[in-house]
């Protein structure tokens, strides 16, 4: 596995891979590897002839008083799982590669944003779409993967590849759970076993929520009983708990379309998200 820092050396890089017919996936991430990660790249190797994996904390899509300082910093065993993995380049960036000085491009999709985390964390896809648009162009991947916990995401990126015509396939990867139902994260690593304990009735809200839908049940009722059964747990405050078509991430209340239950929770000091499909 090559370490690559600089831009202009991952595009000579892939442009090797190109000229020796070889196809290539990007698997982007924040470092703090775990093994819903390590599907992603597990399903790019199995897709492509070359992987690449980013490791960069992007600042702007970090919001005032948010853990941008200290988000978890596991660098020395990403690159060790990557490369047991298979990983053919980690391109792992200095910010000021990212953002020279005199940098002011913004990359914004309207609509998809203003809900759900968007709502509660005004700005944050903004940060998500400019970085994800940037990789994507150094990169040129054929596909790059996105792991369907972080759903809104994944949603927005499509939204955006589609809209700017970038040449890459957006590839979603099944979220990977614990055993106790608790969707992997790296932020659970700020949970305390106490709390690690309580975090998984979180999907099994949504879970008894996307049940309750499909048995009939008002959208909003099956909501309301959610939020009220993981606040009852020990999660602090619940940011949001709503059913959203799957797609256009529109409320509904009895869906005749693909849906999904979506909630963000707090939990000591760990913000945590999952959805689950009605």
């Amino acid at each position: 596995m090559r370490l690559i820092t600089e831009i202009k050396e991952l595009r000579s890089e892939v442009a090797g891979w190109r000229d020796e017919g070889f196809s290539v996936g990007v698997v982007p991430t924040m470092g703090a590897l775990h093994a819903g990660h390590m599907s992603l790249v597990q399903a790019g190797r199995g897709q492509n002839d070359r992987v690449v994996t980013t490791i960069f904390v992007n600042p702007t899509q970090f919001g005032e008083n948010e853990d941008f300082d200290s988000y978890p910093n596991t660098r020395a065993a990403d690159e060790a799982r990557l490369k047991a993995a298979g990983v053919d380049v980690l391109f792992a960036p200095a910010r000021s590669e990212i953002y020279p000085d005199g940098f002011s491009t913004r990359v914004i999709v309207d609509g998809l944003t203003d809900c759900l985390c968007g709502a509660s964390r005004p700005g944050h896809f903004d940060g998500v779409t400019q970085v994800v648009c940037k990789l994507l162009n150094m990169a040129g991947a054929d596909r790059a993967y996105f792991g369907e916990k972080d759903w809104q995401q994944l949603t927005v990126v499509r939204r955006m590849v589609r809209d700017l015509n970038i040449a890459t396939e957006i590839v979603p990867v099944p979220t990977v759970r614990a055993p106790d139902g608790l969707a992997l994260s790296s932020r659970n690593a700020y949970l305390s076993p106490e709390a690690l304990a309580v975090a998984p009735r979180l999907a099994q809200a949504l879970a008894e929520a996307a049940h309750d839908i499909r048995s009939g049940m008002a959208a909003s009722g099956a909501c309301a009983k959610a939020t009220e059964a993981v606040l009852e747990t020990g999660f602090a405050k619940v940011d949001y708990l709503e059913c959203r078509t799957a797609d256009g991430l529109e409320t509904v209340e009895k869906p005749d379309t693909a849906c999904r239950v979506f909630a963000a929770a707090h939990l000591e000091t760990a913000r945590l998200i999952d959805n689950w499909p009605v």
